[in-house]
């Protein structure tokens, strides 16, 4: 197991050296998105309207974070289950995103897709939402306001810890 800190946006040179079970440290900006950011997501796609951001070499965290604390960039921001977005992953990684940040298993569609797209996804520690936070260092909402915690947030990281749960040859922790 390698420790390596990683820039965004990503870059296939970048991923390639990144092998299942490695730690990362992500710095740079990532954009947050659930379930129903996805969902408008898939929408926009499909109807060939402009998305909030430019998917290419991106991180997306499935994360819904709590409101900050006074004094503080943003709340807890731990990870979601990912399994919830397998559905949109494939596309989104067609379109240029690199990367998703979350927690548990992925199927085998996205994991093929991971693999055909030459894309990564980490595993951010469950359960340690306010630990994590402070890796944030800003927090902007860009879309879908009405969603509240469930917005598109765009949050510039610092060395925000993570594993490789996913390569982009196909290697898969939870094959290990």
């Amino acid at each position: 197991m390698k420790r390596i800190k990683i820039e965004t946006p990503l870059t296939e040179e970048v991923i390639k050296d990144l092998k299942v079970g490695d730690m990362v440290f992500i710095n740079g900006y990532v954009y947050t998105a659930r379930d129903a950011a996805h969902k408008r997501l898939f929408e926009l796609i499909k109807i060939n309207a402009p998305l909030p951001f430019d998917l290419k070499g991106q991180i997306i965290y499935y994360v819904g974070p709590t409101p900050a604390p006074p004094g503080k960039v943003i709340g807890s921001a731990g990870p979601t289950t990912s399994s919830r977005m397998d559905s949109y992953a494939p596309l989104l990684l067609s379109m240029g995103l690199k990367g998703m940040i979350g927690k548990g298993q992925r199927s085998k569609e996205v994991k093929e897709a991971i693999k055909h797209y030459k894309a990564i996804y980490f595993l951010a520690t469950g359960g340690a939402g306010a630990l994590l936070s402070k890796h944030i260092i800003s927090a902007e909402e860009i879309a879908f306001s009405d969603l509240g915690t469930e917005s598109i947030k765009k949050l510039l990281l610092k060395d925000f810890p993570v594993f490789v749960a996913i390569d982009s040859y196909g290697g898969d922790i939870f094959e290990r």
